[in-house]
């Protein structure tokens, strides 16, 4: 693996010995399926959101199953000190959302899914605004990116961080001890999208494809049935 998609020994062993104890402290796990991520090759881990504490968590159930995780993360966290260093030696890619650099972001990413990188992605953008909790409408970079790379798009749905820490909240809530539940589906079909130029359309169609993957494993996850029209924060 390159040092182009995964940090130096010092930073992975820090990332490591701080992750993986402190998320096995906060929370029991319910990790299915993890036999679907591929060990080798540029791949795009597409997951629903749900809290802050998502990456962290998430983080510890993609490292053990054989890929370091890519996160893209707000630019502005790279700009705090100390962190910003951490978080640019850990290989995350800096996001200027809502500007004319954002592009910068899926270009990164891109690079990195060529050195064979695993690429952790939030289409949604965002921690949901359903009000079940459901996936959004989601963003179409995670279809831009993965078309034009060709690059696998794994679906990954998990369950328990909101239970954790809240969206909006500041303060975890750690007792009685949670459970993180992860259920990663099979790769997404876009082969019928292949060829075509990314217009809008054709990128919204891949995007929702995309939703549809991960919002059936959540759906699996929870044991409940999901809303048939993802809720859309634009109201469109």
């Amino acid at each position: 693996m390159s040092r182009f998609t995964r940090p130096s020994r010092f930073w992975e062993t820090l990332a490591v010995v701080i992750v993986k104890p402190l998320s096995t402290l906060l929370v029991k796990r319910d990790w299915r399926r993890g036999d679907r991520i591929p060990r080798t090759g540029g791949i795009i881990i597409a997951a629903n959101h749900l809290s802050w504490t998502d990456p962290v968590l998430l983080a510890h159930f993609l490292y053990n199953n054989g890929r370091w995780p890519i996160v893209l993360a707000k630019s502005t966290l790279f700009k705090v000190p100390f962190l910003g260093h951490a978080v640019r030696s850990l290989r995350a890619i800096p996001v200027n959302r809502g500007s004319s650099e954002a592009a910068r972001s899926l270009e990164a990413s891109s690079e990195r899914l060529r050195a064979g990188g695993a690429i952790l992605f939030y289409p949604e953008g965002t921690c949901t605004r359903d009000p079940g909790l459901w996936p959004m409408v989601g963003k179409t970079g995670v279809a831009r990116l993965a078309l034009e790379s060709g690059a696998k798009v794994i679906p990954v749905a998990h369950w328990g961080a909101q239970e954790l820490l809240p969206y909006g909240e500041k303060k975890p809530r750690l007792f009685p001890r949670k459970t993180f539940r992860v259920m990663v589906g099979e790769p997404v079909d876009l082969s019928g999208y292949a060829g075509l130029p990314p217009h809008a359309q054709v990128l919204r169609e891949a995007t929702a494809d995309i939703m549809a993957a991960i919002t059936a494993q959540l759906a699996e996850l929870r044991g409940e049935k999901a809303p048939e029209t993802p809720y859309d924060p634009e109201g469109r």
